[in-house]
């Protein structure tokens, strides 16, 4: 999955699941400054990533995930961990 691909599902998610329309969600944002994610809505995605990735996200990991940028990073590392 490129980049890009990694990027619309997340937008595609942030939308249907927090109702952050699309054009907000840019690899700068800051889920919690910028697209007003809680900790709930934290666990929420990660869940969701689960799902996408079929991979687990251990929790020590996600806490730094501070940026859309560092979702995309943890999507890119879970899916490279399948191969």
């Amino acid at each position: 999955m490129t980049e890009d691909e990694i990027l619309k599902h997340i937008r595609v998610l942030f939308e249907d699941n927090f109702g952050i329309e699309p054009a907000r969600v840019t690899p700068q944002a800051n889920l919690y400054e910028d697209l007003d994610l809680d900790s709930i809505d934290a666990v929420d995605l990660a869940i969701k990533l689960q799902e996408l990735t079929g991979r687990r996200i251990k929790p020590d990991e996600f806490k730094t995930v501070r940026t859309v940028g560092d979702v995309m990073a943890a999507v890119e590392s879970l899916l490279s961990a399948q191969n």
